[in-house]
């Protein structure tokens, strides 16, 4: 379940939002409902300690020792992996076209593109679009609940969390056996994937608690619908 743990390791891994969400950080974002703030809060808190004093100074660490083209080579890796989440969602949404560029997609890069390291789909017209179970709830209109903040997994939605389990029984490092191996693996997605956020920590201005709520739930917006609408509670 690579999305999982992430947040296991970079419980405060915020910068996930930051670095993805389409939002400009200044005192007009708009502010979301979020009833559950005072417990939020304090999971954040702890979230962004662990992240401070054990994710990010591995992250620091790998960056120094891991050329830039090497990390690239991880990050498309783990992204092909992620293609059959992205086709069984898409098919669960009935967005065949979609379906079949995914599918085209792990096929070739997984080929040609070996084991999915080069990212031969793109540079032949095949983009990436990211899909997970919980934008597939969305498109049967499930509502997305309250904004939560899970321990160790970070920002969610009540539908988002929903999303979790579905998503790792696509994942194919789920199967991986045996357990170090599942493990190892995981843990190079993690910090690997930190390291590309170290030089975007700049992006969170004022209150980093509701800039990362306001930046997650309006890049979920974002997924979901192409636009940035409030989410809906």
């Amino acid at each position: 379940m690579l999305n999982n743990l992430r947040g296991w390791l970079g419980a405060g891994c915020f910068m996930l939002v930051a670095a993805g969400a389409s939002v400009q950080a200044s005192e007009d974002v708009v502010s979301y409902d979020d009833p559950w703030e005072k417990v939020n809060r304090a999971t954040f808190a702890f979230n962004d300690t662990l992240d401070t004093w054990v994710l990010k100074p591995v992250a620091k660490g790998y960056d120094t020792v891991t050329p830039k083209p090497v990390q690239g080579l991880v990050t498309n890796f783990f992204q092909n992996l992620g293609e059959i989440r992205n086709v069984a969602n898409s098919l669960l949404q009935f967005e065949l076209k979609e379906a079949g560029v995914s599918t085209g997609r792990f096929l070739v890069n997984s080929t040609v593109g070996m084991l999915g390291m080069v990212d031969v789909g793109t540079a032949v017209g095949m983009d990436h679009k990211y899909n997970d179970f919980g934008m597939t709830l969305a498109r049967w209109h499930v509502p997305s609940g309250p904004y939560v903040v899970l321990p160790v997994l970070g920002p969610r939605t009540v539908r988002s969390t929903a999303g979790l389990l579905p998503d790792s029984a696509a994942d194919p490092v789920t199967y991986v056996t045996p357990s170090h191996d599942k493990t190892w693996l995981q843990v190079t997605d993690t910090v690997n994937f930190r390291a590309d956020l170290l030089d975007k920590e700049g992006l969170v201005v004022g209150d980093k608690y509701t800039f990362i709520r306001d930046a997650y739930l309006q890049r979920r917006a974002f997924l979901i619908t192409g636009e940035a609408p409030r989410d809906d509670f």
